[in-house]
């Protein structure tokens, strides 16, 4: 039986695209170019800040201008992180059912805690979760299975009784390497290129009301 859950936090938790884009165009803008559309920045927002750089501005990492365009435009996300972040639709239900079931439920993200932990407060999960995982807490980040075994060991889980959820292969490459049950979030930031299917999760979902069936599936 699942007793435990943890999300990733872009794309599974809370739609943070918006906020993201605005931060990766302002950067854009500043630059004498024009914006991108939002569908074209959001399936790199589960892939973190460089890939959004290396969209937004043709740079690989390493190269001349990378770092400090990445740095500005991390700094415009942080003042601007909540603006326009909300909760999936179904996701504050969700999470009260799990609360009230006596399920434990976390966050397990790559995203900084010097930009996790902001966001959560603004969304008032920040003294919800049992856990908080961010992409800096320990040596290595997801696709590792640390960050998740790690998440186990602080709400005291077996992983064999956690699932962790997320929109990304990396997400459940580590749910699956860390021996706990992984679900897709197909609402999530996931390429029209990519094909979830061939992750290997557990189970898929297409929305966070369905998330309930699917723990009394697995």
């Amino acid at each position: 039986m699942i007793n435990n859950v943890l999300f990733d936090l872009d794309g599974t938790l809370a739609d943070t695209a918006p906020d993201l884009a605005n931060a990766l165009n302002a950067i854009r803008i500043k630059h004498g170019l024009e914006k991108l559309p939002l569908n074209v920045i959001s399936p790199t927002v589960s892939l973190g800040g460089n890939a959004m750089v290396k969209l937004a501005f043709d740079l690989e990492e390493g190269e001349n201008g990378f770092d400090d365009i990445l740095k500005e435009f991390l700094n415009y996300y942080l003042e601007y992180i909540a603006e326009e972040t909300r909760l999936y639709e179904g996701m504050e239900t969700l999470l009260q059912s799990l609360e009230d079931s006596d399920k434990t439920w976390g966050i397990v993200t790559n995203k900084s805690a010097w930009l996790t932990l902001p966001l959560l407060e603004a969304l008032s999960l920040d003294t919800r979760a049992a856990c908080i995982v961010s992409g800096d807490t320990l040596e290595h980040r997801k696709p590792h299975p640390a960050p998740i075994l790690h998440a186990c060991e602080l709400i005291q889980a077996e992983p064999d009784m956690t699932v962790y959820i997320g929109d990304a292969r990396r997400d459940i490459e580590a749910g699956q390497r860390a021996g706990t049950k992984t679900l897709i979030a197909l609402y999530g930031y996931i390429d029209e290129d990519e094909d979830p299917s061939s992750w290997g999760a557990d189970a898929m979902v297409t929305s966070p009301e369905q998330i309930n069936d699917a723990l009394s599936e697995l």
